[in-house]
């Protein structure tokens, strides 16, 4: 039997950015969804349940904040892990991400692929471990 994809939601509004998150995961076997803004990266999370959201700040029409807030608010969606992966690289918006809005973890863009790789890894590990 196959042994099933790790599924990673990427909500981001650059169609590049997906493309190349999308390149370095399924490299390393993860199934990755894109979704170009926040209404559509929920629409997909409540369809798709994925196992991990990465999780743009800035974009128009609903921000990477409202997304974040909007699936706590849901029990279904509420425990899946958040990757904040985002060019807002002020020390104070990761503090604030990590420490009061409690995600999983924060990239800063332009990352590494091996950067995302070990943040994803990481997430995915300690999680699997929780669960």
């Amino acid at each position: 039997m196959a042994e099933k994809k790790i599924k990673v939601l990427c909500i981001e509004d650059e169609p590049q950015m997906i493309d190349l998150i999308r390149l370095i995961l399924e490299s390393k076997g993860y199934e990755v969804i894109g979704a170009e803004g926040g209404r559509e990266g929920l629409e997909l999370m409540r369809r798709e349940r994925p196992d991990l959201l990465l999780l743009d700040l800035m974009m128009p029409e609903m921000d990477g904040g409202d997304v974040f807030h909007q699936m706590r608010a849901e029990v279904e969606l509420k425990d899946i892990p958040v990757i904040v992966v985002t060019a807002k690289a002020a020390p104070i918006d990761k503090i604030l991400w990590m420490n009061v809005a409690k995600v999983d973890d924060y990239v800063t863009k332009p990352f590494g692929p091996q950067e995302l790789l070990e943040s994803v890894e990481r997430v995915l590990g300690h999680a699997q471990k929780e669960g």
